[in-house]
């Protein structure tokens, strides 16, 4: 029996086990619409594509598995490529479809028709337009096969309206992920790597966000604690090794832990999983790890060698070679006794107890980062999950709150998108319906994708806002302090929305205070109201985010709220 492609797209969208889709519909997607409208697959309506996209995101972090947006064509596409090149920076797996015009006025600059395919190639990992509707299964699930496949990433797939009109017989057709070949740690560099632990007298794990996409968040603590090497997670892998635990040591870099940060500038042996070595995590090349040998597992050989030059590069899933460097580790009865790891581990405690993360309490004037550790304390535990906006929210939710369970902590990191963290804390709400999900955002960077509290409002999702108001954009204004002579040019942000008002004009409950004393009992009310709720935290104007590396700089010279550290 033939039916028609907007029919088989759906079919095809059932067969790969999708059970929500974000997206805003318009002319040319109006037939596949109507198949939604009769069938069982959930739509949430956004009020902004790149709000469809970031939500996908959101539930695609939070689950593990591929996150659906559906638009229409022109502008309607057009507004995802924000939300896919955030996608693909961070190697999330996501599939966008996009309404396309006929594809017989394709080219012809005809009503709503952009290039979407040539505006998106350098932001996917890979997209398809279908030009015949007998195309189309397999193209849904290829689609979905390239997305969660090897280094994940965002797929396109651009439909023309004529295409979802014509018929043709449904036949299913599918990849089987099981039928790919992972890579896997040749044996030979597996025993090369016990060796170098065996030698190191200061070794270092650094893991990032390929350990949680990749499940081996187990794995890595397995070896973590039978080996006693400490450990430390970029922005990404927060959460891939428990924020309790005694090797833990934090987040490098920029606004890394001058602990960290001093561990990777002393070690001798770097065995780093999962990891791009980015900018803000390495500051100047040069100077990054410069006494040790480094270990790079990674699943993309084009991430090798790319910005840090390698002693043993290892092309492989994190979860195959931690599991093969653990067995190995049992099968030759690897032990580390405390004598081994007293000088290394005390030194490291010497930083942690000289230097801790921390900030001057006010009774006064509440301080941003007294109101993310309170928050800890009220949520701790694998039933949260924190969503992140950008700036200085981000990286005070990433230095003090504690993430002890993986895709717990989900924040745009390759291309630090300002408006990411509430559509995303969306989806992620709608993957787990059961866990507290709290969005940590400035007051600048919520105005971005605001429009979604009415989509929050609209399907009753209970998302927890927590703003930190300074009225700044904050992270601009730090370095218009630090390195501009405090010219604060258009980082004022003073001239904003009542909140609290704004959240009553949408339909949701909006809690306020400037007071130290009062951020216990706000954030109480607010995380024990039923549905979306806005938080709104007047806090310190000109508190900045310390420690700092000046930008390109080595990252052992660390600035500390006034004072430089230099080691």
């Amino acid at each position: 029996m033939k039916i028609k492609g907007s029919q088989i797209l759906i079919q095809a969208l059932k067969q790969e086990g999708v059970e929500v889709i974000f997206g805003y519909p318009g002319g040319v997607v109006l037939d596949i619409y109507d198949e939604l409208h009769k069938g069982d697959i959930r739509h949430i309506l956004v009020r902004h594509e790149q709000g469809a996209v970031h939500a996908a995101d959101g539930y695609a972090r939070a689950s593990g598995k591929v996150g659906v947006a559906l638009v229409t064509s022109g502008p309607g596409a057009s507004n995802t490529v924000t939300g896919i090149a955030n996608a693909h920076l961070d190697s999330i797996p996501i599939v966008v479809f996009t309404g396309q015009v006929p594809t017989s006025l394709i080219g012809t600059d005809a009503f709503q028709e952009v290039d979407i395919i040539g505006i998106t190639r350098p932001c996917t990992k890979h997209n398809f337009q279908v030009r015949r509707v007998e195309e189309l299964t397999r193209t849904v699930s290829e689609a979905f096969h390239i997305a969660r496949s090897g280094r994940p990433g965002p797929v396109l797939v651009d439909l023309p309206k004529d295409v979802m009109n014509a018929v043709a017989e449904y036949t299913l057709e599918s990849f089987r992920d099981e039928d790919e070949p992972q890579p896997r740690p040749p044996s030979k560099k597996a025993f090369q790597v016990l060796d170098m632990i065996s030698e190191a007298k200061k070794p270092l794990i650094l893991s990032g966000g390929g350990i949680i996409l990749g499940g081996a968040s187990q794995e890595l603590r397995e070896m973590a604690w039978r080996t006693k090497i400490p450990v430390t997670s970029t922005l990404m892998g927060l959460g891939a090794f428990p924020g309790t635990d005694p090797l833990w040591l934090g987040m490098p870099g920029m606004h890394g832990t001058y602990y960290a940060n001093m561990v990777i500038s002393h070690c001798d042996l770097m065995i780093a999983i999962g990891c791009r070595f980015d900018d803000r995590v390495t500051g100047k090349i040069d100077t990054f790890a410069q006494n040790a040998r480094i270990v790079h597992v990674d699943v993309d050989p084009s991430s090798i060698n790319k910005n840090v030059m390698i002693d043993v590069p290892i092309v492989s899933d994190c979860k195959s070679a931690l599991a093969s460097f653990n067995r190995l580790l049992k099968d030759k009865n690897f032990t580390v006794t405390d004598d081994q790891r007293r000088d290394w581990l005390g030194m490291i405690d010497e930083w942690k107890r000289n230097v801790p993360l921390s900030y001057c309490h006010s009774e006064e004037v509440i301080k941003p980062q007294f109101v993310i550790e309170t928050l800890y304390n009220l949520t701790k535990g694998e039933d949260t999950i924190i969503t992140t906006e950008v700036g200085q929210n981000q990286m005070w939710a990433a230095q003090f709150y504690k993430y002890d369970h993986p895709n717990t902590f989900l924040s745009s990191g390759g291309l630090g998108t300002m408006g990411y963290g509430f559509p995303a804390a969306i989806g992620a709400q709608l993957a787990f319906p059961e866990k507290l999900v709290v969005d940590i955002a400035g007051d600048g960077s919520i105005q971005m994708n605001i429009q979604e509290l009415a989509t929050a409002v609209q399907y009753k999702i209970p998302v927890k806002i927590v703003i930190l108001n300074n009225g700044y954009l904050g992270m601009v204004r730090q370095w218009q302090e630090l390195f501009y002579e405090k010219r604060y040019s258009q980082t004022d942000m003073t001239y904003a929305p009542d909140f609290v008002k704004l959240a009553d004009a949408y339909g949701l409950a909006g809690f306020r205070t400037a007071k130290p004393a009062e951020v216990e009992e706000v954030l109480r009310k607010g995380l024990s109201t039923p549905g979306p709720v806005i938080m709104d935290f007047q806090v310190d104007r000109e508190e900045c985010v310390y420690p700092m590396v000046k930008p390109g700089g080595p990252i052992h010279e660390m600035t500390l709220g006034g004072r430089e550290m230099v080691n």
